[in-house]
């Protein structure tokens, strides 16, 4: 943000913040395909990650690696006993090394060009680095109580990403993720 007043309106956020700190960013995947009735949705969490703001800029940088399965989500709800923990390690290891190549691409980072007071929140434009691949993104950042909260859909294909796939594409997940970012004010 640019100027006096609506800077204020988000200065009171922690410079920098962190999972340690009570952030918290998710990742929701969506199954789809023939056998989709055998798949499970699911809710990652980023277990190390930083949110820097300052005055007129926003970065961001979370470590891929660090990506977990909170559990799946069965009818738009958490089903923790859904998935073994096997299943769960498995999947982990798949979205490391074969969708995310996390050995080649550590982390995604958000750098912002722009910060615009937006009601209770602000817009933040900038730009998005993931699997190597650099794209514009916009994000309208929402106050809620005692938090900082944005969501989108990110396709992974715009950044070169092959979402998961298995038994020639009869099982397989959306290209489209949800991301929510959440952050103490």
């Amino acid at each position: 943000m640019n100027g006096g007043a609506s800077t204020a309106r988000y200065t009171t956020l922690v410079p920098k913040v962190n999972a340690s700190q009570g952030a918290e960013a998710r990742v929701f995947t969506y199954k789809e395909g023939l056998l989709s009735t055998v798949a499970h949705d699911l809710e990652l969490t980023a277990g190390r990650f930083e949110v820097d703001w300052s005055e007129d800029r926003v970065t961001a940088t979370f470590d891929l690696g660090s990506l977990r399965v909170l559990h799946a989500v069965v009818n738009g709800q958490a089903a923790p006993n859904a998935l073994s923990a096997h299943d769960l390690e498995k999947i982990e290891q798949t979205l490391a090394n074969d969708v995310l190549h996390t050995s080649r691409h550590p982390e995604a980072r958000f750098e912002s060009s722009s910060v615009t007071a937006s009601g209770d929140g602000f817009m933040l434009r900038g730009t998005l680095t993931l699997g190597g691949r650099t794209d514009e993104l916009s994000a309208l950042v929402r106050r809620d109580g005692t938090r900082y909260t944005t969501e989108l859909l990110l396709d992974q294909r715009r950044f070169g990403i092959t979402p998961y796939s298995a038994l020639l594409g009869a099982l397989k997940l959306k290209p489209e993720v949800r991301v929510r970012v959440s952050v103490p004010v």
